[in-house]
């Protein structure tokens, strides 16, 4: 670094990055200009005001300590005030200050100044210049170059691609990310792990939903040897034009990448169409990503409960805690062979359990010191490949501040649920009993977080079998025709016999309604469970009905149809797979 124009330091035999000190009073790294060791000149020592430089001692002694704060970017030089206009000598930087040397050799010394004025406060373009010690220790680390080159490498590290959909990059409503693993075996660090030359597929994928208050977040692992459908999507050529890729049915999910020319928007779209989430952005990162992140953040645990010994992946660990980075990073995320039935579903547990435990280490860790917030700024930057709403160094910046807000123990990973395929072992088919009500959950905000359990929770509330819900069913607000369907629905596929058609409802209402009294609660219970309701749409009253008085049930403008839920689960369904990221206890079986 060349201390002209950046402080002019003053003793060629100093380190400029040395003179960087941190001041603990304001939070900021500092420029001091006195060689280390030296203590700052006393006021009467410094030159009358109309000078800005102090003028050289024989001695070497500087007669006033220059502090000023890190430039906003390396390489801008200060300039003169206008009462400091003067004619440069000739000759290049090396004679000018050879010259400036002399002048202030030959100099007098000024003697004792009458009482100084107080210095004046930063003016708006001074207090601009002032950085937090965190950024400051990335400009340190970069070689002191400043921050605008900083930002100018960083933001040549993003890849992007456009998908057609361009949003903010932060949004005031719940935010939809989706992250794609490509094994595609093209780039840096990706070859050697077989099929040469593969332009890769959407090999690991997940829908992350940050609820609309940042209080939790949901990770769905979609498996990639499920069958989908995939729909028609545009993809943009390198001339500029646009070119349709043709949809399929009935075909693996990890297709709608790569192949047939099928870009990150493909699997976007894929992924809208399976979930009914709007998706808001995409990260994409292949095999090196894995090992030069795993490798910034000096490593990350994970836990195997047996020794692991996979020949495909080439991992090899220990039962017990590991620290794995590098390409034994990567091959733990490719693991699947040595665990469980050697599926994919067990790979993906594989890879919940290192997400979770790299989002520790990212949040305990990585911005402990200056080096390590410049690592993984610098990896994760290389890594990623986004889409055109947040391809830029700043607008992921910006997104990031905003999903940071998450805390670990509310973020979920779950596995989206599937059923052996009956025509093909070899892959899975989505499992609807249970992906739906899943899906519903995430669509309505719901976390699947679960919160600490107090004491003394009520026992469940026991179901009355169908014989004996007794329900009038009207209509205040659902289709035409809503009651008797619904009626017809609950005789026909639920057997509740004793179901009446009650006509309209005297008045409409916007949401789907359950009266019932203390007595009926096992009815209300079995018929809640029937028509997806949730604990909001259950009115008791405060006395006991009689034998033979029935149940009501307004059927809202919320309502589409019997046998839809019409309100989104608030539980998890029954035996899908997930796990929370703060739980440490997780081991690879």
């Amino acid at each position: 670094m060349d201390a002209q124009g950046r402080g002019q330091a003053g003793d060629d035999n100093v380190d400029p990055a040395d003179q960087w000190v941190f001041d603990p009073n304001t939070g900021n790294y500092e420029l001091r200009l006195d060689p280390a060791g030296q203590a700052p000149a006393r006021p009467s020592d410094r030159r009358a005001p109309g000078s800005r430089r102090a003028a050289r001692k024989p001695g070497g002694e500087v007669d006033d300590t220059d502090t000023r704060p890190l430039p906003a970017q390396g390489g801008r030089r200060g300039g003169r005030g206008a009462d400091e206009a003067e004619e440069r000598p000739p000759g290049g930087r090396a004679a000018r200050r050879s010259g400036s040397r002399s002048a202030a050799a030959s100099a007098p010394v000024a003697g004792p100044a009458s009482r100084r004025k107080r210095k004046p406060k930063p003016s708006g373009r001074k207090k601009a210049l002032y950085w937090t010690a965190g950024v400051v220790g990335f400009v340190l680390v970069a070689g002191c170059g400043g921050a605008f080159y900083l930002y100018q490498q960083l933001n040549g590290n993003i890849n992007k691609v456009d998908v057609g959909v361009e949003n903010d990059a932060v949004s005031d409503g719940p935010v939809n990310v989706l992250i794609i693993g490509t094994d595609a075996r093209s780039g840096k660090g990706n070859s050697g792990y077989g099929d040469a030359g593969s332009v890769g597929h959407a090999d690991t994928t997940l829908l992350m939903h940050i609820s609309k208050d940042r209080s939790n977040a949901t990770a769905l692992s979609i498996p990639r040897d499920m069958i989908t459908d995939i729909p028609d999507c545009p993809t943009k050529q390198k001339d500029g034009s646009r070119k349709t890729i043709p949809g399929e049915h009935g075909v693996r999910f990890n297709t709608s990448l790569g192949q047939e020319g099928r870009d990150p928007g493909c699997t976007w779209r894929t992924v809208e169409k399976l979930t009914g989430l709007k998706i808001d952005h995409f990260m994409m990162a292949d095999f090196n990503a894995v090992k030069e992140l795993s490798t910034a953040v000096d490593g990350v645990e994970v836990c195997a409960a047996k020794d692991l010994n996979d020949p495909k992946s080439h991992l090899r660990l220990k039962a017990g805690r590991h620290t794995v980075k590098g390409e034994q990073a990567l091959a733990f995320v490719r693991t699947r062979h040595a665990i469980g039935f050697g599926s994919d579903l067990d790979r993906i547990k594989m890879q919940q359990q290192f997400l979770s435990s790299l989002i520790r280490k990212l949040k305990s860790d990585a911005f402990s010191s200056p080096s390590k917030l410049y690592a993984v700024s610098q990896a994760a930057t290389k890594a990623l490949t986004v889409d055109t709403g947040i391809g830029t160094a700043s607008k992921l910046l910006d997104f990031g501040q905003d999903l940071k807000r998450v805390n670990i123990d509310k973020i979920t990973f779950a596995t989206v649920p599937v059923l052996d395929n009956p025509n093909d072992k070899a892959t899975v088919i989505l499992d609807k009993g249970k992906a739906d009500p899943l899906f519903a959950m995430v669509r309505a905000d719901h976390a699947l977080a679960k919160g600490k359990k107090g004491k003394g929770k009520k026992a469940p509330v026991s179901k009355a079998p169908p014989g004996l819900v007794r329900v009038d069913v009207t209509n205040g607000g659902g289709p035409i025709g809503s009651a008797q369907e619904t009626v017809d629905w609950l005789q026909n596929s639920k057997g509740a016999r004793l179901s009446t058609n009650a006509g309209n409802a005297p008045a409409k209402l916007s949401a789907t309604r359950l009266e019932y009294a203390p007595n009926q609660a096992d009815q209300a219970a079995t018929l809640a469970d029937w028509m997806g309701l949730s604990k909001s749409a259950l009115k008791k009253s405060s006395q006991n009905a009689g034998d033979r008085v029935p149940m009501k049930l307004i059927l809202g403008k919320d309502f589409t149809a019997p046998g839809t839920p019409i309100a989104a689960p608030t539980e998890l369904p029954d035996n899908v797979q997930n796990v929370n990221a703060d739980d440490k206890n997780v081991c690879a079986k």
